[in-house]
């Protein structure tokens, strides 16, 4: 039988390891350099940190927590879609609310969340399982036709918030390189990747589709997003991640040994693909490194 996974200009290593099994659906992965992994299991409000080769240690109970990541003083930032908000772990383990209304109504289920070199942080709020009833938020001016409670956000390093794109169902997100470009995963009816070109300010300039995902009627769905240090995008979809050029072609798809759900890239290089897949996380070793979170090299590393 042909190995699934040649594809020698992305991986190093072609069979997928298990660190850990027997969680019910694992998401929100992010490597610490301090050398362990963050992830939850969604369904089980838990969060945990995994070292390689240890046992997953318990960090605490969420409000059905999902994407992760670090603000500029390496403080955990986590949407919680269940609380209807973004918190943040403090260094002495207080949970703060760092966003969780815009005009007046509180979020839907915030999914997904990255930060900006600037120290913005930008995080999806699809709507598809929110009732009408209880979706809060207002119209903005400008998209009342077009408004239908999904849209991508920006909190401003003063704690501003402000709406970047209604989007269809938003989910993963990463920038590129330039972090010019805001890559979003969209869900559910339709499967694609939207590109939202960002300004100085913060602000989306224009959009586009960067790449189409409805191939084929293998399992899985546009969700975790990353980007590694030469541009090209990976994306969970169907039977695995996919991965993109800078330019939107698709090169192939890594497969595991469960759907893929979400991913990160880490190890002290940055080349080891840490992959939540529903009961469990694998990982496996790629050439290129992960594009590093701004926080990295703020702290030097």
């Amino acid at each position: 039988m042909p190995n699934v996974n040649d594809l020698p200009d992305i991986l190093e290593t072609t069979q997928a390891e298990r660190l850990a099994t027997g969680f019910t659906f694992t998401e929100g992965p992010l490597w610490h350099p301090d050398g362990f992994y963050y992830f939850v299991d969604l369904r089980a409000n838990k969060l945990y940190r995994i070292t390689p080769g240890q046992k997953p240690e318990l960090v605490r109970e969420t409000q059905e927590g999902n994407g992760t990541t670090f603000d500029l003083q390496g403080r955990l930032i986590h949407c919680e879609g269940g609380g209807r908000c973004v918190t943040r772990l403090t260094k002495d383990g207080k949970v703060e609310i760092v966003a969780d209304r815009f005009m007046g109504g509180r979020f839907n289920r915030p999914n997904d969340v990255v930060c900006r070199s600037d120290g913005s942080l930008y995080f999806t709020d699809p709507d598809k399982r929110v009732p009408h009833s209880k979706r809060e938020i207002p119209p903005p001016a400008g998209v009342n036709n077009l408004w239908d409670g999904a849209a991508v956000y920006r909190v401003a390093p003063d704690g501003t918030v402000g709406m970047v794109a209604n989007c269809e169902y938003p989910n993963g997100l990463a920038f590129s390189p330039d972090e010019r470009t805001l890559y979003v995963a969209n869900t559910r009816s339709s499967k694609y990747i939207h590109a939202l070109e960002i300004d100085a300010a913060g602000n989306m300039v224009r959009r586009r589709i960067f790449a189409d995902m409805n191939e084929g009627e293998r399992p899985g769905i546009p969700d975790g997003l990353k980007v590694d240090s030469r541009g090209r995008v990976f994306c969970t979809g169907p039977g695995g991640i996919w991965v993109f050029t800078p330019e939107g072609q698709h090169i192939g798809t890594i497969e595991f040994p469960e759907q893929s759900v979400n991913f990160a890239f880490g190890g002290t290089d940055l080349r080891t693909l840490f992959c939540c897949a529903h009961t469990s996380v694998y990982t496996l070793r790629v050439k290129v490194p992960g594009q590093p979170h701004p926080w990295y090299r703020v702290r030097g590393r």
